[in-house]
C-alpha cells in the first residue's frame, strides 16, 4: 500500500525543488535557494510517496495580504494520479485568506481558473547571446550605493507586497550585480543580473522610461561580460518587449500571470524585467 505524505521542506532542501525546476527547463539562478528561503521558509512543500520525493510546490507568504505560488512540479512518472492536486491544496491552505499570484504555463491556465485564479497578463521570457555593450552611461552607479529604503520604496511600485528580506538577498547574493540610475535624488531605474544554470538572468529591471531601463540593462550585461542573457518581460509593456528585441533577444516561452483577487495599484509600465517566475 502506497503512502503519500506532504511536509514542509527544511531551508537546505529548497535546492531540491530548484534542481527539479532546472530539469523542467526553467533555468533557475545559482543562488536562488538562499534568496527564496529568505521570504517564507514554511512555504516550500514536498510530497513524498513511500518516502521518495514525488511532488514539490511553494506558496510563500510575503505579508498578511499577499502570497505567491511556484515550483508546482509532479515527478513525470507520477503525473495524472492526483498527487498534484493534494500538494496544490496544501499550498493554497498555507496562504490562508491572502491573494495569491502565480506565473503558470499557459497550457494550465484553465486548471488554475478552477482554483479562482484570473489572468492578469502574459509574461514572456526572452533569451539570446549578447555581446559586451560599449561603455555605460556616466550616471550609472552600483545599486548597493543606493539607500536600501529607496530601493524598497521603488520596488513597491512594481510588486504587490513589501519584500525587504528577498530584495536584500537578491541584491547581495554572491555573483549578483546591481546597477541604478539616480535622477534628482530618486531612483529612475535599477536592476539586478544573476548567474543561472545557463547564462544570466536580469530581474528585476525597473525604470521610469525605456532609455533609463536600457542604460541599466546595458550596464548589467557589461558587468558580466555579455554572453547568454535572459529577460522576463511583462507582455503588457510593449516598450519592454521592444527593448528585449533590440538587444537581439527572442521569445523562449510564455507564462500566464494570474491572481486570485485584487492586488494594490501598481505601475506595470515601469517593469522592464520580471524579478522571478517562481516568487513573483
Amino acid at each position: 500500500m502506497t503512502s503519500f505524505a506532504i511536509r514542509t521542506m527544511r531551508p537546505e532542501q529548497i535546492s531540491f525543488a530548484i534542481d527539479w525546476a532546472a530539469a523542467e527547463g526553467w533555468n533557475p539562478g545559482v543562488a536562488d535557494a538562499a534568496c527564496f528561503a529568505s521570504v517564507d521558509a514554511e512555504g516550500f512543500l514536498i510530497g513524498e510517496l513511500d518516502g521518495a520525493p514525488a511532488a514539490t510546490i511553494s506558496c510563500v507568504n510575503y505579508d498578511a495580504r499577499f502570497a505567491f505560488l511556484g515550483f508546482y512540479i509532479v515527478r513525470a512518472d507520477l503525473r495524472g494520479k492526483g498527487l498534484g492536486l493534494q500538494i496544490w491544496n496544501a499550498a493554497i491552505a498555507h496562504a490562508g485568506a491572502r491573494v495569491i499570484g502565480l506565473d503558470g504555463v499557459t497550457a494550465q491556465q484553465a486548471n488554475y481558473k478552477k482554483s479562482g485564479f484570473q489572468l492578469a497578463y502574459a509574461n514572456v521570457r526572452y533569451g539570446g547571446t549578447v555581446a559586451t555593450p560599449a561603455a555605460s552611461r556616466a550616471d550609472i552607479i552600483a545599486l548597493n550605493e543606493v539607500p536600501f529604503a529607496a530601493v524598497e520604496a521603488d520596488d513597491a511600485t512594481a510588486f504587490p507586497a513589501r519584500r525587504s528580506a528577498f530584495l536584500r538577498a537578491r541584491i547581495g547574493s554572491p555573483g549578483h550585480v546591481g546597477c541604478a540610475v539616480l535622477r534628482d535624488g530618486r531612483l529612475a531605474a535599477w536592476g539586478v543580473i544573476r548567474p543561472c544554470r545557463t547564462g544570466f538572468k536580469v530581474g528585476p529591471l525597473v525604470g521610469d522610461n525605456r532609455a533609463d531601463a536600457e542604460a541599466v540593462l546595458s550596464a548589467l550585461i557589461a558587468k558580466v561580460g555579455g554572453g547568454e542573457i535572459f529577460l522576463d518581460v511583462p507582455g503588457i509593456n510593449r516598450e519592454a518587449a521592444a527593448l528585449a528585441q533590440d538587444f537581439g533577444l527572442t521569445p523562449v516561452f510564455e507564462t500566464a500571470r494570474m491572481y486570485t483577487g485584487v492586488i494594490p495599484p501598481l505601475r506595470p509600465e515601469r517593469v522592464f524585467g520580471v524579478t522571478t517566475f517562481e516568487l513573483g
